[in-house]
């Protein structure tokens, strides 16, 4: 049972559907490993099916039923699905869905960018800043000290880590901003894979981080 749950705030906008793809991804999985959140959102959609209900009803533009009948008419390929949703894959226990229809492949056949300890792997492409990747630190290293220039919401799928703040397992969730220096630092005996969604690049600190960032982009 995960123990650092995604915020109010994400869970609101999930069950509200006004997050983007890379942050519903990763609600959405969260929520398949967390009980307690799954429950939250069906009560926060439930809140919300019952206030459209009080609405008044509004009239329909004479085209409404053009519009509709058009869209019944659009063929599955039509519609925006990424192409990585269409091969499922099996067998990769540790990756629930709606994660695993994404990867499209199993974790050890992704392609994986190494860089010291630590490998990543895009799942999504890059809208504006944001960036969604699977990461997976090797067991018992550590990501250099750093904060961020934005927001950083991180998801252990497998494996934990251990920072400042906490202890994180499979299922919890990091928040990390500008305000907050860390050093995650994976437990030992398992390799850390967690699901990342950054809107802006990490800033290492102390003396080798100031180098770093001349070489290194996270």
């Amino acid at each position: 049972m995960p123990r650092f749950h995604a915020t109010e705030e994400l869970l609101q906008a999930y069950a509200a559907g006004h997050l983007d793809e890379a942050l519903s991804l990763l609600v959405a999985t969260h929520t398949a490993l967390c009980p307690e959140c799954r429950h939250e959102v069906e009560r926060l959609e439930g809140v919300g099916g019952a206030l459209l209900e009080e609405l008044e009803p509004t009239e329909l533009g004479e085209d409404a039923l053009e519009r509709v009948m058009s869209r019944l008419d659009e063929s599955e390929t039509d519609l925006d699905i990424p192409e990585t949703m269409s091969a499922p894959v099996k067998g990769d226990i540790v990756v629930p869905e709606p994660l695993r229809s994404y990867l499209g492949a199993s974790l050890d056949t992704l392609a994986w960018k190494t860089l010291g300890n630590v490998s990543e792997v895009n799942l999504l492409p890059q809208d504006n800043a944001v960036r969604t990747k699977l990461l997976r630190i090797r067991a018992g290293s550590a990501i250099p000290q750093h904060t961020h220039e934005g927001a950083e919401i991180t998801m252990v799928l497998s494996g934990g880590f251990t920072d400042e703040h906490g202890h994180y397992l499979r299922g919890d969730v990091s928040v990390a901003d500008n305000q907050i220096e860390h050093r995650p630092v994976a437990d030992p005996g398992e390799d850390c894979l967690c699901i990342t969604v950054t809107d802006a690049p990490l800033r290492f600190t102390g003396p080798v981080g100031r180098w770093l960032n001349m070489f290194v982009r996270f």
